[in-house]
């Protein structure tokens, strides 16, 4: 059995489907291992996602409510105003939340757009926030902007395997998303990247789409695992459920092929029971969207995770924002206190 996870960019089809066949226990076990080399085992990261314009979307991805392509009902809105912006900011950082995402139904944000989006970026990390962001496809000058600006993450999903991605959206090519997020790490920032499951994909979709985030030159720092969330108008609302247990295989299976990777147990929460989120943080999730909205479809009520995560023993990750001289204090009392502990160890033993 594999024991150093290193981080690879040279997966094959075949040694991934050998991960998805392994009997259910070992791949956990093997996801769990990987996870404590790299993480605390019982801590989230936890993010706050706000749709900062809503609906009208040209983009035809079947899944989605804000396309213009399908009648859903969705109340549309304009580009929020800046202040409106922090002010739910300030309330997600209260909930203890240490990233705030804004999400705007875009194929491409515009030159009028781009002050707005900017100003927004500096005033929530004005409040010592981490800040994402996902507004369709960028430009090199764009993402050099947003950079300029102080924006730590950029969301872009793959969505799904490059096989299955044009039975799902043809506004845009795969090539596309790639050559975002090419732009995206050109400027120095992080990605946010993942996609989507329960699309009537097929298992070796399901293999291709974590191929491709694994194998890029630079993996994700997060990697969001979405399950569908069937919304009635969409073309995808009548599609067969994934098996949850299926779903869990492909948490564990990120979590080895990107072993440094926060993976994030995305949409699709709502359906979730409480016991399928714990198995999924066993598997190797440890991050989180806070809230009781994802953009357009429901999450958890926040006081449900908070019980949730208090019946688990697990704390949500905080974000360090001491001085270089506080945390080095802090971490010589963290050696100090496991060289005690492993005297008091060694002692009762």
């Amino acid at each position: 059995m594999q024991t150093n996870y290193d981080v690879r960019h040279d997966w094959t089809e075949d040694e991934v489907r050998a991960l998805f066949e392994l009997p259910f226990n070992d791949l956990l076990f093997r996801a769990q291992s990987v996870h404590r080399q790299h993480f605390d085992p019982n801590q989230v990261q936890v993010s706050t996602l706000l749709s900062i314009k809503t609906g009208s979307c040209p983009e035809d991805c079947k899944y989605c409510p804000q396309s213009a392509h399908y009648d859903t009902g969705l109340e549309k809105q304009r580009l929020m105003e800046v202040e409106a912006v922090l002010a739910k900011a300030r309330q997600a950082k209260e909930a203890g939340s240490t990233r705030f995402c804004m999400g705007a139904a875009w194929k491409h944000p515009t030159d009028r757009d781009m002050p707005y989006v900017l100003e927004m970026v500096k005033g929530v990390k004005e409040l010592g926030l981490e800040t994402c962001m996902t507004l369709g496809m960028l430009k090199e000058n764009q993402a050099q902007q947003l950079a300029e600006a102080g924006l730590d993450y950029y969301n872009h999903n793959l969505d799904t395997s490059p096989e299955f991605y044009d039975k799902i959206i043809t506004t845009r090519t795969y090539q596309d998303r790639l050559d975002t997020l090419g732009h995206v790490r050109d400027a120095g920032m992080k990605i946010c990247s993942g996609g989507i499951l329960g699309m009537g994909e097929t298992a070796k979709d399901r293999i291709g789409l974590l191929r491709q985030l694994a194998n890029l030159p630079q993996q994700p720092e997060s990697v969001p695992i979405n399950m569908l969330v069937k919304v009635e108008g969409t073309p995808l609302e009548n599609v067969e459920d994934l098996d949850p247990l299926e779903f869990i295989r492909n948490i564990a299976v990120a979590r080895i092929m990107m072993p440094k990777s926060h993976v994030r147990l995305s949409a699709g929460r709502e359906q979730m029971s409480d016991e399928l989120q714990a198995m999924a943080f066993f598997a190797g999730a440890n991050s989180v969207f806070y809230g009781e909205c994802l953009l357009t479809t429901p999450n958890p009520e926040t006081h449900r995770d908070i019980q949730l995560f208090k019946r688990l023993g697990i704390n949500m990750e905080q974000r360090i924002e001491a001085s270089d001289e506080e945390q080095a204090q802090a971490i010589n009392r963290d050696l100090q206190a496991q060289q005690d502990n492993a005297l008091f160890y060694e002692a009762v033993n």
